[in-house]
């Protein structure tokens, strides 16, 4: 798969650009518990960035479909620098809290959906191939790999060099990223006029199964969001914030490495099988995170939920091939991915009021509970991830004689 020709011409800056979806809810929980000394401010703001990346994000891959993606990634990531910079700045002047919201609104909204456009463009290079299910478990292990320097490194910079160093350092990698990759004009999705009709009349979320993916991705982000915040106060409170960066990467670790055999592995079951177990494992296992008293516990904890995380998401990536039309995958990505960021931006704003009022790890709750849930509307809808016949067409509004057989 990798000596597909350009392939990596759009991988390597594409990698950079994805760090701030891995660094971005981390640097501000960091930065702004700095400068209020409250979880729940914190865990709020970064709960606007995340609901406004959630809410653009399916609109800034439709418009990637219709448009092409350089056309809407430049402004974009220009944008998003921008935003960052105000919102740092605005925490260090101690604005108020509504202040920090108005700042993380752009922010978020701005984030660039380089992971769905990588896709959309392995989507095109290797149409028809057996090799797209590795392409999709090699995007799962990438997206996880940035999720293990990403916290490591915003970490690092805001315990080591400066509280705003981390959300500077995003902000940076955006922009160069950003652009590398809107470079490479050549591996991107062609827009031509019938796609461009097609995707002004047609909308992915329209497909049940995306829909019931989306609330299965909820669970997913939940599960981010809710560690997030608790490891950060359950290191902070046994005077070791430095581990909050080290556990959470031994949590994105398990899952990139169950990425790697996922895609190894030749499954026999269906993926709508292989999704129903799999997030049953993850419900199971991150219910057990709110029992954790040390961090040794939580860090083979972590690592198992990580383990079950992986599965989920590329299988959840893989359906979308078989769910939805490729003229408008990339809308279909961002939807994925905006659930995500819905869900951690939830369980971020939950989390954070459960450890400023409860006890020590009660933000554990959240991904219990965020979990749960979606297994269950799984289990109840996972009829409606099954492919449909796309050459089927209904017509509408004209009177039809019923069909007969014709020997």
């Amino acid at each position: 798969m990798l000596r597909t020709r350009g392939a990596w011409t759009f991988l390597l800056p594409g990698f950079a650009a994805r760090q701030p979806f891995a660094m971005l809810t981390l640097s501000i929980v960091l930065l702004v518990q700095h400068t209020t000394g409250s979880y729940g401010a914190a865990g709020a703001t970064a709960a606007v960035t995340g609901v406004s990346m959630a809410l653009f994000a399916p609109y800034s891959g439709r418009l990637a479909d219709r448009h092409g993606q350089r056309a809407v990634l430049v402004p974009g990531v220009l944008m998003h620098a921008l935003a960052g910079l105000t919102l740092t700045a605005l925490a260090l002047a101690h604005a108020p809290l509504w202040a920090l919201f108005a700042a993380a609104v752009p922010t978020g909204a701005s984030v660039p959906q380089v992971g769905p456009m990588v896709r959309a463009r392995w989507g095109v290079m290797l149409k028809d191939s057996p090799l797209m299910s590795t392409a999709a478990a090699f995007e799962s292990v990438t997206d996880e790999l940035t999720f293990v320097v990403g916290p490591l490194l915003a970490t690092a910079l805001c315990t080591t060099v400066a509280p705003a160093a981390g959300l500077l350092t995003e902000a940076v990698l955006t922009l160069a990223g950003g652009l590398l990759f809107a470079a490479q004009k050549h591996t991107q999705p062609a827009v031509t006029a019938e796609a461009h009709a097609r995707v002004a009349h047609a909308s992915a979320l329209r497909v049940p199964g995306v829909r019931v993916l989306m609330v299965t991705f909820l669970g997913i982000g939940s599960v981010f969001g809710g560690m997030q915040v608790s490891l950060a106060a359950f290191t902070e409170s046994i005077g070791e914030p430095g581990l909050n960066g080290v556990l959470y990467g031994i949590f994105a670790a398990g899952n990139m490495l169950s990425g790697v055999v996922c895609g190894a592995v030749a499954w026999k079951a269906s993926p709508q099988r292989r999704l129903v177990l799999g997030y049953a494992a993850l419900a199971l296992t991150a219910s057990a995170l709110w029992t954790a008293h040390s961090a040794a516990v939580l860090a083979v904890l972590g690592l198992l939920v990580g383990m079950c995380i992986a599965p989920a998401l590329i299988t959840g990536y893989t359906l979308v091939e078989s769910l939805v039309p490729a003229g408008a995958r990339t809308e279909a990505f961002t939807w994925l991915t905006g659930a995500v960021a819905l869900g951690q931006a939830a369980a971020v704003t939950v989390a954070g009021q459960l450890e400023d009022r409860l006890w020590g790890g009660a933000g554990f709750l959240v991904p219990l509970a965020g979990t749960v849930l979606a297994l269950a509307t799984l289990v109840a809808l996972r009829s409606r991830l099954d492919a449909r016949p796309r050459a089927r067409t209904v017509a509408r509004g004209v009177g039809h004689r019923a069909p007969v057989s014709v020997d």
